[in-house]
């Protein structure tokens, strides 16, 4: 059965546990190394011998996409970012790709994952691990100094990731000058590349948007949480970012060349010009006008909107467009013009997934397109069916909805398991302003709450100002952007339906605040 928000949670069944995924760890290695040695090896380019390696989070188990670059002795790059093979053990039609396709993505919670695939493919055999041979499918491009791409290859190939980094440990060898090992190379070139793209988009009109992202620190024995950070992003994680949309890029115009009326594809509809009023109001408020006729004039009006008398301006003004925007969504070829295949937030003419097989039915689907483009394997005809391809894309776009409301669900309930017995005062700004609340932005620890501006029965010194959007009482005025102080709790006079429970510290409003009781309860991080 499903949960509330509508993702399967239930264990894979016996026809699934009974096909490949029914392996030891020990016979799965074992496949793995007769298949080095097998007819599958001739029918693949031999990468093991390139320094490849692999950047994710911490903890990650579920490897999906590794990189390399090194120099040509014609003085360009060659770079490579190479996929999990899921298809080589996911064979279309059969149960564990019926299951796949219904779950359609993992769901990632805050203490646990779902799976989209058995653990024994998805953390072992698909999983590009370090210093064991794993298939791969690879896209590789000579590329200048300038990151223009002079050519693109697409292959079937076995690889040997020599390192599996995290974003952490990545940076840390960037940034060592005493390394001059060929992964710190690697990583490096990598990273002079990746600027080169990133304004290459920007001159495009992508758009660098933002949104709150919290990584909880779990008790190793209880699973609760006792720490709550904003997650930092490094020139690491950008890195992977732009390599991973130059391999969707290339591989969507690819697929869409061979087969235009049933590619599996990606697109983000332009946003109606009104869906950026409250940006648009609250970037005026500020002194600031907002271009949202293009994405280009849109990501120029956000660039110059910044001062440096509030350094996190400019952040919250991302975060408000990003809620502004339309949902990307996956879509048959054959479906729609050309025109509107656009990727508005990514200025992409055409897109699509293909780095995340482990993790997104999507990008399955997208991989065997592509092998039937190389002539690597025939073409089958589930995926010249344009009404069946629909329906899947369809169900997919609903399956990833529903793991976002999931993700976030599990977010909150983290939340109030982290606050539940505390008091703990932190630094917000406000987000936008309400005619009974305000909505503010914690930037240490990334949260995100509501806090009311009157009492149960309706009454309050605020009065709303509907042109304006700020709150007055007195001689305090609140308006979207405003530093304020809070206190976070939590309100479990109902146990079914705990919930935070914040409250305004500063500015002072006689006879509303609540007294400052700092020092008061903190987190684990407030001590550190």
């Amino acid at each position: 059965m499903d949960d509330d928000a509508n993702v399967i949670t239930t264990r894979f069944c016996k026809s699934i546990i009974r096909s490949k995924a029914s392996l030891t760890y020990g016979q799965a290695q074992m496949m793995m190394d007769d298949a080095a040695r097998s007819d599958a090896l001739a029918r693949r380019e031999d990468l093991r011998h390139v320094d490849i390696c692999s950047v994710d989070p911490p903890g990650c188990t579920d490897i999906d996409d590794a990189l390399h670059c090194k120099r040509l002795p014609n003085g360009n790059f060659e770079s490579g970012v190479h996929i999990a093979d899921v298809t080589h053990f996911v064979q279309p039609g059969l149960a564990m790709d019926k299951e796949a396709s219904e779950r359609g993505t993992t769901v990632y919670l805050v203490d646990r994952r779902i799976d989209m695939l058995p653990e024994l493919l998805s953390s072992n055999l698909c999983s590009l691990r370090e210093n064991e041979d794993r298939f791969a499918f690879s896209v590789i491009w000579e590329m200048d100094d300038d990151a223009n791409v002079i050519t693109t290859r697409f292959c079937k190939s076995i690889i040997r990731s020599k390192a599996s980094l995290t974003y952490g440990q990545a940076q840390m060898m960037m940034d060592d000058a005493a390394r001059s090992d060929a992964l710190a190379v690697s990583l490096r070139n990598l990273n002079y590349l990746a600027k080169k793209l990133k304004l290459k988009r920007a001159e495009n009109g992508a758009l660098t948007l933002a949104s709150a992202q919290v990584r909880f620190e779990l008790d190793s024995e209880t699973h609760d949480p006792i720490d709550v950070q904003n997650k930092e992003l490094g020139e690491s994680n950008y890195l992977v970012e732009e390599f991973m949309l130059l391999a969707n890029v290339s591989v969507a115009a690819k697929i869409h060349e061979h087969f235009p009326e049933s590619a599996c594809l990606r697109r983000h509809p332009t946003p109606a010009p009104s869906n950026f009023d409250p940006v648009i109001k609250a970037a005026k408020s500020m002194g600031f006008d907002i271009d949202v006729s293009t994405s280009r004039l849109l990501a120029q009006s956000l660039d110059a909107a910044d001062t440096p008398a509030m350094p996190y301006f400019n952040t919250l003004l991302r975060i408000l467009t990003t809620r502004c925007m339309t949902q990307a969504v996956y879509f048959c070829g054959g479906t729609i013009p050309y025109a509107e295949f656009k990727h508005y937030g990514l200025a992409a003419p055409i897109y699509t997934h293909f780095t995340s097989p482990i993790r997104r039915y999507a990008d399955v689907m997208v991989h065997r397109f592509l092998a039937a483009a190389v002539y690597h394997e025939e073409i089958y005809p589930a995926l010249l069916d344009k009404k069946l391809i629909q329906s899947v894309c369809q169900n997919l776009n609903h399956r990833h909805r529903m793991g976002q409301y999931a993700g976030r669900a599990s977010v909150k309930l983290h939340t109030i398991l982290l606050f539940r017995g505390k008091e703990v005062e932190e630094e917000a700004y406000i987000m936008f302003v309400k005619k009974n609340a305000i909505q503010a932005m914690v930037p240490r620890i990334g949260l995100e709450g509501t806090v009311f501006v009157e009492d149960k029965k309706g009454r309050s010194p605020f009065v709303f100002n509907e042109e304006e959007f700020t709150l007055t009482a007195g001689d305090v005025k609140l308006r979207s952007f405003d530093r304020v102080r809070i206190r976070i709790a939590v309100d479990s006079s109902n146990q079914q339906h705990q919930k935070l429970d914040i409250k305004l510290v500063e500015p002072k409003v006689p006879g509303w605040n609540v007294d400052s009781q700092v020092p008061a309860k903190k987190l684990k991080t407030d001590s550190a």
